[in-house]
């Protein structure tokens, strides 16, 4: 076991030497504060199924979540009402258009929308059951906090930021509102979406909720086990 760890650390460590001096590319525009991140953080981590952190680099540095909180939304959803919801109010299928297409929410086209489409996201977070709908963010950052395995917290600057910048996502909440895939207050939803966008996380945090699901819905650091395993093959299908 000390072998395997050390050659995933070999493996990391290789990797951070070899990408590290990359500079291709440019930071997200679209949102102001994605624009303002640090271009020159850089960092790699593992964790396994059996708990074991191999990292090196800034795996520290909180960043937004962004789409990424998109399957845990998902797995919160599939907790609460099982798949069969997932299934009949939103979709699972690729819609085979870019995640923020208004296209989509029109029920009687074939398109479809999925839960990792914008569209299907927002839908996702309308049906989550609370009894009073400012209980909804808390219980989703709750629940994020239990995949990484400790408290999350929102970055301020960029929930800020997306809040005043997202124009499209404001289209396609109406849209969906119109067609009837909500089950809550548009403006509402659209606001705890922009949350969950925002949640920071660190590389290591990210990895943790990732080894979640690969370890059947356990937790591998704190032994909470966060999602039934009979809802993983779920979310990793539509993920």
């Amino acid at each position: 076991q000390a072998a395997e760890g050390e050659r995933l650390q070999a493996v990391v460590d290789a990797a951070y030497a070899r990408f590290k001096g990359v500079s291709e590319g440019e930071n997200a525009g679209y949102i102001p504060a994605l624009a303002a991140a640090d271009p020159e953080a850089f960092g790699i981590v593992i964790v396994t199924v059996d708990g074991k952190v191999h990292a090196r680099g800034d795996t520290e540095q909180p960043f937004a979540i962004m789409s990424a909180a998109k399957p845990f939304t998902l797995a919160l959803l599939l907790s609460q009402r099982g798949p069969q919801v997932v299934v009949e109010k939103i979709g699972v299928e690729p819609t085979g258009l870019p995640f923020n297409a208004l296209e989509g929410t029109d029920k009687s086209s074939p398109r479809p929308l999925n839960p990792m489409v914008n569209g299907g996201a927002i839908a996702a977070v309308s049906l989550l059951q609370v009894e009073r709908e400012e209980q909804r963010w808390p219980m989703i950052l709750e629940y994020y906090g239990r995949f990484a395995g400790e408290p999350l917290d929102l970055m301020e600057d960029v929930y800020r930021s997306v809040s005043g910048s997202n124009y499209r996502n404001r289209a396609l909440v109406n849209l969906l509102e119109s067609g009837g895939w909500l089950e809550a207050d548009p403006r509402s939803t659209l606001d705890v979406y922009n949350k969950q966008s925002s949640v920071a996380v660190t590389a290591r945090q990210l990895a943790t909720m990732g080894a979640t699901l690969a370890n059947g819905g356990v937790n591998p650091l704190s032994g909470d086990r966060v999602l039934d395993a009979s809802l993983v093959d779920e979310v990793l299908s539509v993920l």
